[in-house]
């Protein structure tokens, strides 16, 4: 089994090299030393909860804390295109299942999406309780998987509302390539196809003279699927529709099944 992985504030592990010390205190210090019971001479993770990742041997145990000999230092950073599931709002905590997944399987930041025809909603005045229970949910499914960085969860938003974020985005100065992606059970052409013309997979590249994409988003609908009007805005924002396999999946699982197909035909799983 891997060492436990705990996480530091960023910047923690900022100074970090082998052979120094650090303090793990606080909440994480208390789960250590007081709930696993870590003593001197065990082998621990340390992670800054962006890209900055230390291996390091307890040293010291004292109440609520441990210190920690660093062993070796490394810095993570996410390949390109980063990995973004929009994931539509869904009844019974589906969404949240599938959040956890997608978390485990290796996306970059999630995007709780607000769609027409999704049962459940944030009521008025909920929305940054619910917002926390999504962080909630990837901070821990993050841990549990010795992941490095934590996902970013960013705000909920409508379809209107982010159908305009792209639309922001690429008139920006430094003009962020996005590439976006709908599942719909409606569509013949393959995932693998549209990554193909996006210029993601390894054997072809970006058209030329256009910069890689910095983000490539996967759009799940809730359980009542996407609406037409819904599909039409997101394709003329320069959405492109694929299909999933042959088999309608639940908005709980649609999401990790295109974060997993995804991550295999990037070929970052090879290793």
């Amino acid at each position: 089994m891997t060492a436990p992985l705990f996480h530091l504030a960023p910047g923690r592990l900022d100074a970090a090299e082998p052979g120094s010390t650090i303090m793990l205190d606080g909440a994480e210090g208390h789960h250590a030393a007081t709930v696993m019971r870590l003593g001197s001479g065990e082998a621990v993770q340390l992670s800054d909860t962006r890209s900055r990742r230390a291996e390091g041997v307890v040293v010291a145990v004292e109440t609520g804390q441990l210190q920690v000999q660093i062993v070796a230092v490394s810095t993570e950073e996410p390949p390109l295109p980063h990995l973004v599931l929009v994931q539509a709002l869904a009844k019974d905590r589906r969404d949240l299942q599938a959040v956890e997944s997608a978390t485990e399987l290796g996306v970059e930041a999630v995007i709780p999406w607000q769609a027409e025809r999704s049962v459940a909603r944030w009521k008025p005045g909920r929305e940054a309780k619910k917002h926390a229970e999504w962080v909630n949910t990837v901070t821990t499914a993050a841990k549990q998987t010795r992941r490095t960085a934590i996902p970013e969860v960013r705000p909920l938003h409508s379809t209107a509302q982010y159908v305009q974020a792209q639309g922001e985005k690429g008139r920006g100065e430094k003009g962020q390539r996005v590439g976006v992606v709908v599942l719909h059970e409606a569509e013949k052409i393959s995932l693998q196809t549209v990554l193909q013309e996006l210029g993601v997979l390894q054997d072809f590249g970006a058209p030329q003279g256009q910069r890689p994409l910095d983000e490539l988003h996967l759009v799940i609908g809730p359980e009542g699927g996407i609406s037409d009007r819904e599909l039409q805005l997101l394709t003329a924002a320069c959405a492109r529709t694929a299909r999933l396999g042959h088999h309608v999946l639940r908005s709980s699982s649609a999401g990790p099944a295109a974060i997993a197909a995804t991550q295999l035909l990037l070929g970052r799983w090879d290793w």
